[in-house]
């Protein structure tokens, strides 16, 4: 007999609610939940998949250690055993960079990634830290720090009440949107066009996003910063700046119109292939608008001007007086963010507190380029990465010059991976930690709800019960931080505890706490919840800027309260609260930031550059989220295929053939791949997506196997980094193409 269960899909960063069909312990079925406050009944082909995804035949059953040099089946205990006897050694002989963390994207689709990983860096004490943020938004996070004093700032488009909407880079038709949270990014596209707004697309692509806009521009991949800068100073030329309401916020407008003076639409339109009314027309009609908002994405992010990007995206928000107002760009406020802090100066961001060993790259946000893994693992030395802990990260995919870092993770002495598969990054690991199937696995979207379009909180228990020999995510991760402290042998929950009652204490001394004053260890015995995480989200909720402050709001959110509407609680539409965000060392928005300063020399060069002949973009796919993916029947084949494509033109001007292989170099060597000849992308450019190339041996991905593409990245050797960021420029980079018998 079927039954359904509530879910928040975890495969995109739509975070769209399903209701799913159950039979026994299996999921049949998977629709949108016309009830969710947040999608409304809104899924794409990835939750529709969601029992396939669940039930794939190739997901890992449980750990894997390795012995004679083989990966065997092991039981936990023999698993956390191992971990405990090998890490803390190193540490103790070579110290704690010895170990470094590599944090993949599917992290922050998880409780267990959200919630763990700063315990587990806590306990190691490394500087060794390497995310999939340095291939993807770190640029956001920067000119975010710079600008308002913290990374995790970042004000995203009110979709549902602009009325022109500027996208760059972005293509949310097939992503479902990023660092953008919105289900049926689509269908808010489309309500814009009908309540009259304006849609303008940039890309050099013609997207599905594209064909909905009003007017698609066409870009010379990578001059995306070049456009943005052209465009202030038209608003600066033409007197079209009206700050409004953030002018008495401001600081460095003026040295920001001198900053952009000779960026003329006559200087820059030709190294962006445009006409230089075109450019003026764009300022005029941002300037002109009602409401608006700039929105740029990973092609604007992962370009060697990526930084400056994102900065004069705020900039132009900023200049036309849409930051912060409805119908303009929002600060989202998270059911579990802190709770508002009175306005005032703050400790600021800073970049570059440490660099890394070898090559010397800054530190930002804590982290490292991921480029940078297989020479910081390669180099001998003090501090070089003798043991690696990979959680939910593929990097011999996702990073440039992928055949390198395989080559250098062979050579570590120790390496964990926590993963669900054998894929190309884990084969290397020592032992293998397999969470459960999504189903067997409590859901709150503790990142993605920082960056909604409108401010909600949801939260589901496991459809399914967890399966025999199973281990909960959460407590592989608990017992992971205890392996690896020298707690192991520790109850799980005792992670759990530590958090709370660091949390409590630094509560209850804060003066601007809702608890201020009151007995940490009476409130901690206040938590609901059956398991530590679940305290931990109870912990949150109250403490966060609509909850209950344990008993000061009877309304206020508590986790029971949470459970009480298993469709969400709707909090409202986004709400100007720029004073509460800004915590710079002025208290100002630092619109002119000295690291901004120093590397516009950079941009005003890119003026002069001769244009490449030939540059190569990726693509997103909507049955695609980077390389885990590819292993679903049901998202496989048709047209998200690894192929590369051809303007008819340049395809005839080198001479291909649609069908046949190409051969595609660049810095970091070359790979071939069928060609596509389409007129979807302008000429000059060609596009490879990104995240295939499963032909390894050793993983066990049976289905990408057999269409495993190529990996775009392995044409990248990792020099090519956006210096302020450490991001790796994987879009706009030169290339050669060779027909292949």
């Amino acid at each position: 007999m079927s039954r359904t269960a509530l879910r928040i899909c975890p495969l995109c960063e739509a975070t769209c609610g399903l209701s799913l069909t159950i039979e026994g312990t299996r999921v049949t079925g998977a629709r949108g939940d016309a009830d969710d406050v947040f999608s409304q009944g809104f899924i794409c082909p990835k939750g529709a998949s969601f029992g396939e995804l669940d039930a794939d035949p190739d997901r890992l059953t449980g750990p894997l250690v390795r012995r004679d040099g083989v990966l065997r089946e092991a039981g936990w205990a023999e698993a956390f055993d191992l971990i405990a006897a090998r890490i803390r050694p190193i540490v103790e002989q070579h110290g704690a960079n010895a170990v470094g963390v590599v944090l993949g994207n599917p992290n922050v689709h998880t409780m267990a990634g959200a919630l763990y990983p700063p315990a587990l860096l806590q306990a190691l004490r490394t500087r060794n830290l390497f995310t999939a943020s340095t291939l993807d938004q770190m640029p956001k996070h920067v000119s975010s720090g710079l600008l308002f004093g913290d990374p995790f700032a970042i004000p995203v488009p009110d979709l549902d009440r602009t009325s022109h909407l500027l996208l760059l880079g972005a293509n949310p038709l097939e992503s479902n949107g990023s660092l953008c949270t919105a289900p049926d990014f689509p269908g808010k596209l489309r309500a814009l066009r009908r309540r009259g707004g304006t849609l303008t697309v940039v890309d050099p692509r013609r997207t599905r996003t594209a064909k909905l806009a009003d007017r698609h521009i066409a870009i010379r991949p990578g001059t995306d910063a070049l456009l943005l800068a052209s465009i202030a100073q038209v608003l600066f030329e033409e007197k079209l700046t009206a700050p409004g309401g953030t002018e008495p916020h401001i600081e460095g407008l003026a040295e920001v119109a001198d900053a952009v003076r000779e960026f003329t639409p006559e200087a820059v339109g030709p190294r962006c292939d445009m006409e230089p009314e075109t450019i003026r027309a764009i300022a005029r009609e941002l300037a002109a608008a009602p409401s608006a908002a700039v929105y740029g994405r990973i092609g604007s992010s992962t370009v060697e001007h990526g930084t400056l990007a994102n900065w004069l995206i705020d900039v132009l928000n900023i200049l036309t007086g849409n930051l912060d107002r409805p119908g303009g760009a929002l600060f989202p406020l998270s059911a579990t963010d802190r709770t508002p802090r009175p306005a005032g100066p703050g400790k600021g961001f800073a970049l570059g507190r440490w660099h890394s060993r070898v090559a010397g790259h800054p530190e930002v946000k804590s982290e490292l380029p991921l480029a940078a893994l297989a020479e910081e693992i390669e180099t001998p030395g003090e501090g070089q990465i003798r043991a690696l802990i990979t959680s939910a990260a593929n990097p011999v995919l996702s990073a440039p010059d992928g055949d390198r870092l395989d080559r250098a993770l062979a050579g570590l002495d120790f390496m964990v991976s926590v993963d669900p598969y054998l894929n190309e990054t884990s084969l290397h690991a020592d032992v293998v930690l397999p969470p459960p199937p999504p189903s067997q696995s409590a859901h709150f979207d503790f990142a993605f709800n920082g960056f909604a379009v409108r401010d909600q909180v949801r939260y589901t228990r496991p459809a399914v019960p967890l399966a025999e020999g199973r281990m909960d995510e959460c407590e592989i991760h608990a017992r992971l931080v205890l392996a690896v402290s020298g707690l192991h042998g520790a109850a799980p929950d005792t992670v759990d505890a530590m958090v709370v009652e660091r949390t409590l204490a630094q509560a209850v001394a804060d003066p601007h706490s809702p608890v201020h004053g009151r007995n940490a260890a009476a409130l901690a015995a206040e938590l609901t919840g059956t398991s530590g995480p679940e305290r931990r989200l109870d912990l949150m909720l109250r403490l966060g800027p609509y909850g209950d402050g344990f008993g000061a709001d009877p309304d206020g959110l508590t986790l029971e309260r949470v459970l009480a509407h298993p469709h969400g609680i709707d909090l409202g539409p986004l709400k100007p609260r720029l004073a509460q965000v800004l915590r710079t060392r002025s208290g100002r928005i630092e619109l002119f930031p000295a690291p901004i300063a120093a590397d516009l020399p950079r941009l005003r060069a890119a003026l002069h550059e001769p244009a490449a002949p030939l540059v190569l973009v990726g693509r997103r796919h909507l049955r695609s989220n980077n390389s885990w993916l590819h292993n679903i029947p049901a998202l496989s084949g048709g047209s998200n295929r690894c192929t590369l494509q051809i303007h008819p033109e340049d395809a005839a001007r080198l001479g291909l053939v649609d069908g046949a292989d190409v051969k595609i170099t660049a810095d970091g060597g070359s790979v071939a791949a069928p060609v596509e000849i389409t007129d979807s992308v302008r000429r000059g450019v060609v596009s490879l997506p990104h995240g295939w190339g499963h032909s390894r041996p050793g993983s066990r991905l049976a289905v990408a196997a057999e269409r495993p593409g190529v990996n775009v990245n392995q044409l990248l050797d990792g020099s090519r980094l956006d210096p302020l960021s450490g991001t790796a420029v994987l879009n706009g980079f030169p290339v050669e193409l060779t027909p292949l018998p």
